[in-house]
């Protein structure tokens, strides 16, 4: 033993992942061939090598990465395996690209349950397969206790080019702004969750797939000149984003923009704004004006986003990139976040 670390497996828990579990041994071994890869099994992972080889696309591809800190781990209507394959697969997606592979790199802190991975494990699994991507390689690291809050996910994804990339540069002044649903649901639901905050009903994260949403759009032939999931920063972000891109302004209808009771209610006792708050499965969209009826026609047909409303418009560029149109009647500033209100939530 060096120090007070030692990475040889103890008399301890045998539930409980240990230092040697990522130390390339016999735990090792055990944790990948009777955990792991059985959990997420499919026939480019079985290749077991360093790197996979995969199939032949057939255009060009795409390739995005992100990892995965919240806090806390599990929360109402999702966890942090859902979020690290949706949040992947939804990166690929609002690109232009159907989701093809992922990778998966676990960062686990010495004394997490074994199965409690195993629970994160088959969360990773069943997202895989409603996300239509597999897991195809990884890796596995053990830190010390106290140095990874229990478990931090990265992922890659690779994707497969389906329409020409819908880059915010795209948007035109009178340019319909929509989203797929109601906003700020993933924030609050993790807030609520990591403050044991009792409400009814209790706020879920809207965690989800968005690709079946985008091929639908892209099926029936709307024209679309921007997407984007509203994730960190929220709505505001996005919009924020777009008018930065595009050199105009977003003008948005306060009353029309979708936010459940739960959202709001406590947005207004902790004085938070719902456009700020993260989502998960939740996009906007900028597209022709004339082409809003058929898009919301052929969103609203889809689940993920079954509630999807028109909410406002880009116009020449005005003093502020985005305004919003408050229940008064008056046009007022929207500003972009300074810094997160809720550190730690994907």
């Amino acid at each position: 033993m060096i120090g007070d670390q030692c990475p040889l497996p103890g008399s301890g828990d045998g539930d409980r992942i240990q230092l040697a579990h990522g130390e390339g041994g016999r735990l090792m071994r055990s944790l990948l061939g009777e955990v792991i890869i059985p959990t997420l099994g499919n026939d480019l992972l079985a290749q077991a090598h360093d790197g996979c080889v995969l199939p032949t696309l057939n255009g060009p591809a795409v390739f995005t990465t992100d990892s995965y800190v919240v806090t806390p781990l599990l929360f109402p209507g999702g966890d942090i395996g859902k979020l690290a394959v949706y949040g992947t697969s939804n990166d690929l997606a609002v690109s232009g690209a159907r989701p093809r592979w992922l990778s998966l790199s676990l960062i686990i802190e010495e004394g997490l349950s074994l199965s409690f991975l195993r629970r994160i494990l088959q969360s990773i699994a069943d997202a895989a397969r409603e996300a239509d991507v597999q897991v195809v390689t990884g890796d596995t690291k053990v830190v010390p206790r106290g140095a990874a809050d229990g478990l931090f996910i990265t992922t890659s994804g690779v994707g497969e080019l389906m329409m020409p990339a819908p880059w915010p540069e795209g948007i035109q002044p009178g340019d319909a702004i929509l989203v797929t649903g109601p906003i700020g649901r993933h924030g609050i639901a993790v807030l609520a969750a990591r403050e044991r905050l009792e409400m009814d009903p209790v706020p879920t994260s809207d965690t989800g797939a968005l690709f079946p949403a985008v091929a639908a759009l892209h099926e029936a032939g709307v024209p679309i000149h921007a997407l984007r999931d509203c994730t960190r920063g929220g709505l505001t972000a996005v919009l924020h984003e777009w008018a930065h891109a595009s050199r105009t302004t977003m003008i948005i209808e306060g009353s029309q923009v979708p936010v459940l009771p739960e959202t709001r209610g406590l947005c207004e006792l902790l004085g938070l704004d719902p456009f700020h708050c993260a989502c998960e499965g939740t996009m906007a969209i900028a597209l022709p004006a004339d082409h809003v009826n058929h898009a919301l026609q052929v969103l609203q047909s889809v689940n993920i986003s079954a509630s999807a409303v028109h909410i406002g418009e880009a116009v020449p560029r005005q003093i502020s990139p985005v305004a919003v149109r408050r229940s008064l009647g008056q046009l007022v500033a929207l500003d972009e976040p300074w810094g997160a209100p809720l550190p730690r939530i994907c």
